[in-house]
């Protein structure tokens, strides 16, 4: 049952992930890649929220867990980063999304971690 839960929480997550982060990236119109940051930023902030809270192995959590595995996106961030520019050197669009998303990601699941441990 697990398994199922964390398969449709997360076909959810990937779902929401595709609608919010377009609407911001047309909301905003910018160059950069601001709506898979945002969803990053938020989907830290929100796992931070879930482990801190405790149990993973309880239903929410694993619903939780599942929705924000498919909320957040790695393998976009990369190749959005790459698309900004890091052959023959990166571009200091790239570093910056690179960079500043990884920075922010790590204050927020720290954040979310702290306020409920």
């Amino acid at each position: 049952m697990t398994i199922v839960v964390a398969a449709l929480t997360g076909s959810a997550g990937a779902l929401a992930r595709y609608l919010v982060s377009g609407l911001i990236q047309e909301r905003t119109r910018s160059a950069m890649p601001v709506g898979t940051a945002a969803v990053n930023v938020a989907g830290a902030l929100a796992l931070g929220l879930v482990v801190g809270a405790g149990d993973l192995a309880a239903g929410w959590s694993v619903a939780g867990v599942g929705f924000l595995g498919g909320f957040t996106t790695f393998s976009t961030w990369m190749v959005e980063t790459a698309r900004l520019g890091v052959v023959p050197r990166p571009s200091p669009r790239a570093v910056m999304n690179l960079v500043g998303t990884a920075v922010l990601g790590i204050a927020c699941v720290s954040l979310g971690y702290h306020a409920t441990n």
